[in-house]
Formats: structure tokens, sequence, C-alpha cells
């Protein structure tokens, strides 16, 4: 399924891949790059349908070649995620949190749910 996101950007997810999709008017092609892994996955389709039935032949290519050479496939993220910030960003984020009885991890996580939701 392909979504539009806010800046025209869109998705498509199979299983727990998620893919950028991007339009060349010139070549006519879709192009799909998995977005969630450190390994280097795309894909190209000349309508949408073709995008997604190539997008799961190249996550299973990709899972052949793991389990050919012995090695676990990537997990597409752990759950875990190291944040930097700028001190009067993370002083005002923490007051937020504070203001909604939430954790500082609670209200962040509440946050980007709701942005994630977009997509």
């Amino acid at each position: 399924m392909i979504k539009s996101r806010r800046r025209k950007q869109m998705v498509m997810k199979h299983g727990p891949y998620i893919a950028a999709i991007d339009y060349d008017e010139d070549e006519g092609l879709f192009a799909g790059s998995v977005i969630n892994t450190l390994s280097t996955i795309t894909f190209y389709g000349d309508s949408p349908r073709s995008l997604q039935k190539e997008f799961k032949a190249s996550i299973d290519v990709y899972l052949a070649v793991c389990e050919e050479r012995g090695i676990k496939p990537e997990k597409p993220f752990s759950g875990k995620l190291s944040l930097r910030m700028p001190p009067e960003l993370h002083a005002r984020v923490a007051a937020s949190a504070a203001s909604s009885d939430m954790s500082l991890n609670a209200w962040i996580v509440k946050t980007l749910e709701n942005e994630a939701d977009h997509i």
C-alpha cells in the first residue's frame, strides 16, 4: 500500500519494512528504497502495482541472500533511539511532559506517535 506523506513523499510498507517512494517523470518510473535498514534495498516499477511487486521481490532476495550467507537479516528497528537536542529545547520538552503528568520518554513517544499517524 502506498500512502502520501505531507511533503508528497510516498511510503510503502511490506511486513516490517518501510520504503520511501519517488517518481521520476523523465523515466516514467517509480523508485523505492527501504529506509529502516542499514542494508541498501532498492526497487523500481512503472506503476504502483508493479512497484509493490518489485518491493516484495527485493525483500525476498534480501532474505534469501542473508540465508545463503548465513547471516541474520537486520531487524528494521530496535525500539531504542539516542536523541540530541539543544538544552533550551530539552528544558521546554521536559516542562511540557511534566505539565502533562508524563515522563519525558512517554511524552516523546506520544508526540512521535501523533506525528507518525500522518504517514
